[in-house]
């Protein structure tokens, strides 16, 4: 659980870390003259999605001057697709984590839940009394564990559902931009 809520805040710092980064470039990028000129004047270094697609793009442009311009514009299209892949892997890292504590963590419970009602059974045979005392710290500590598994799954499967959105739409935009990459290369592909 602790692991879970350090990912959750970690995954939703990240996604508005890309929010404003991504919407900062495309600013920047639509106001550029050239895409040429606008690459070289790009931080080496950045952990923007669409700053990256787009270098890498530019990238397999200039390695493939020398070749054809449908050689070129396939080459580019291809490493999009690529990079967008990437990116989108180095986002989703860790979500199966979430995804496995929300679909365990409530049979970990019920597991412990079994677990007490078993001492709380135990409890009755060696005492030979049936009394509230005695099964009560049992059945405690079975309902605890339950709350447990719970506590640990709900929000879990909660922020997977979320974040897988918030993916979805970060993967929309990546595809949108790496077409529109295309179009502007191809633009300067056939003057």
């Amino acid at each position: 659980s602790i692991f879970s809520w350090a990912l959750i805040f970690d995954k939703f710092k990240l996604f508005k870390s890309i929010n404003a980064s991504t919407a900062d470039f495309e600013k920047k990028f639509w106001k550029a003259k050239s895409a040429e000129s606008f690459n070289n004047n790009l931080p080496s270094n950045t952990k923007d999605p669409a700053t990256n697609i787009f270098k890498i793009a530019m990238a397999e442009l200039i390695k493939t001057k020398r070749q054809s311009s449908a050689v070129q514009l396939a080459r580019v299209e291809r490493i999009l697709e690529i990079a967008t892949d990437n990116e989108i892997k180095n986002i989703e890292k860790n979500f199966t984590f979430l995804a496995t504590v929300g679909s365990t963590a409530p049979f970990i419970g019920l597991f412990g839940t079994v677990w007490g009602i078993m001492n709380s059974f135990t409890a009755i045979g060696i005492s030979q009394n049936t009394s509230l005392a005695v099964v009560a710290p049992g059945i405690a500590e079975a309902l605890f564990a339950t709350a447990l598994g719970l506590v640990a799954a709900i929000p879990a499967v909660l922020f997977f559902n979320k974040f897988n959105n918030m993916l979805e739409n970060v993967n929309n935009k990546l595809e949108v931009f790496s077409e529109e990459i295309i179009v502007i290369i191809s633009k300067e592909i056939f003057r």
